[in-house]
């Protein structure tokens, strides 16, 4: 037998995935985890019994709920479902998927529209957090269609602002989690960040590579790759993130100078296989970074660090990312006072989408 559970398949910026109601799901984390992965596909390459794209940017969740906090609207949960294992981790947010929660809760009744733009804040659960969505909703109605345009999304779609508003530290306890702005690993300097994102910023130049490879080029060195993860999993404890062999932060991001007009270039593995852009909190960390004193970032992009309003633009592997910073300097501290950036959403598909009635057991 088959049990069907409402979904909707959703483009949320780079990514893709489905989007649930909480009380859909079972609530058991094993019990749901077994649904998810059997909704997508995994374990295995192709994910061709289930609705996953192969990819980790096509295979992710979002469940999303009424808020449990005064100060939210909704809670939204983060699921990344790997594709070639049968693991289901809660280990990070995805600013990407984070920019459909808001049209989803529109859409599905959780947050009442409020004139011609809806604000949507969002408790993100995987780090105790607040983004606010800013939905557009002429006509009573959310408009996905629009002129905003994105690198790494063809076409154009209606732009939806994201603020956020206090991920600083919010994985990892600290903006820089190992309290400096450079630490030295294996014979180089890297900067050690958590803006929403944990990530770890390295000269490309420093493990051989000019920095603007592509990302099968990069997946193809077996020896970088084994390289990174040594310094990412002897990193894991120095970010209060522990052992992070079966995590899927930090992040690892190979930095060089901009090539495009931009601030700064980057490849980044998140965390074996490369991004074909750059993770939405994960360039909120880089950016936080560049305007960071001393740290590799800002050495490599040549940045003058100051205090203040400013956009960065991050380029990726197809194209840029624009990035808003409001930071106040002392010294070699930062403090973030706002990171806010531009997404965009569609709504693909709605309806059920059926798993074997044996994942559901013990629900």
């Amino acid at each position: 037998m088959l049990r069907a559970i409402p979904s909707t398949l959703m483009r949320g910026g780079t990514s893709k995935g489905l989007y649930f109601h909480v009380k859909d799901l079972p609530q058991s984390a094993p019990a749901r985890d077994r649904v998810l992965l059997a909704a997508m596909g995994s374990p295995d390459p192709r994910q061709i019994d289930g609705v996953g794209g192969a990819h980790p940017l096509t295979s992710k969740v979002a469940i999303i709920g009424p808020a449990t906090r005064a100060d939210a609207d909704v809670d939204y949960l983060f699921l990344q479902v790997l594709v070639d294992k049968a693991e289901v981790s809660d280990s990070q947010n995805c600013g990407n998927i984070l920019a459909g929660v808001g049209p989803w809760s529109i859409d599905n009744g959780l947050v009442c529209i409020a004139g011609d733009s809806t604000a949507v804040r969002i408790h993100m659960l995987n780090t105790g957090s607040i983004a606010v969505a800013h939905v557009p909703t002429p006509h009573g109605a959310v408009e996905y269609e629009g002129e905003a345009r994105i690198d790494g999304v063809p076409g154009s779609a209606a732009a939806i602002p994201i603020d956020f508003l206090d991920v600083a530290g919010s994985s990892c306890g600290r903006l820089f989690p190992s309290e400096s702005n450079v630490d030295r690993i294996e014979g180089i300097e890297v900067t050690c960040i958590d803006n929403g994102m944990p990530v770890v910023v390295v000269r490309a130049t420093d493990l051989g590579k000019r920095g603007d490879e592509s990302p099968p080029e990069l997946e193809g060195d077996a020896a970088l790759k084994a390289r990174l993860e040594r310094i990412r999993l002897a990193l894991g404890p120095r970010m209060n993130l522990g052992d992070v062999s079966r995590k899927t932060v930090p992040k690892m991001c190979l930095v060089s100078p901009a090539r495009h007009g931009g601030t700064i270039d980057t490849r980044t593995f998140i965390p074996h296989r490369v991004h074909e852009a750059i993770g939405v909190l994960g360039a909120v960390s880089v950016a936080t970074a560049c305007v960071t004193p001393g740290s590799v970032a800002a050495q490599v992009a040549g940045l003058t660090p100051r205090s203040g309003t400013q956009r960065l633009e991050i380029e990726h592997p197809t194209g840029f990312f624009t990035v808003e910073m409001d930071v106040r300097l002392d010294g070699s501290a930062v403090t973030v006072n706002r990171s806010a950036l531009l997404r965009t959403a569609r709504k693909l598909m709605q309806g059920e989408v059926f798993v074997p009635a044996s994942a559901w057991r013990d629900a």
